[in-house]
């Protein structure tokens, strides 16, 4: 690895230790599926900027943990933990309803199972050494 790409390494980490606060754990079970709601509440003082995102995000429509982390470009445990600071807030709240049980004018939204396929392979591919969760079956 180059000493430019090691830099670029290491300054997202810092970031994403700021970001966090240190903290390497969500205080709620969230997995990658769970969908969430704009809220209520509202972020408290201090919050990092990334909360906002997550909540203009979330204003606009329901949106996945993993959306959330793809759209923001952070490491999902990172928002984990952002999303769990809002869900204390109550400015985020988890959705009961299923993400994708759209009406047919929304097909168009709904992943298709390529893309979901895709997304997993691609998923590997990028970290073939991840804790693999079992399938469904």
């Amino acid at each position: 690895m180059t000493a430019h790409g090691r830099s670029a390494e290491e300054s997202t980490f810092v970031r994403t230790y700021t970001l966090t606060r240190g903290r390497t754990k969500p205080r709620h079970l969230l997995g990658l599926e769970t969908v969430l709601d704009a809220g209520p509440g509202r972020p408290g003082p201090g919050q990092a900027e990334e909360c906002e995102d997550i909540l203009t995000l979330c204003r606009e429509r329901r949106r996945s943990v993993t959306e959330l982390a793809g759209r923001l470009g952070r490491p999902v445990t990172a928002v984990k933990i952002l999303v769990s600071d809002l869900l204390d807030a109550d400015a985020l709240v988890v959705s009961v309803a299923d993400a994708y049980a759209a009406s047919d004018a929304d097909a168009d939204e709904r992943p298709t199972t390529h893309l979901l396929a895709a997304l997993s392979v691609g998923l590997k591919r990028k970290w073939p050494d991840a804790v693999a969760y079992p399938q469904a079956g």
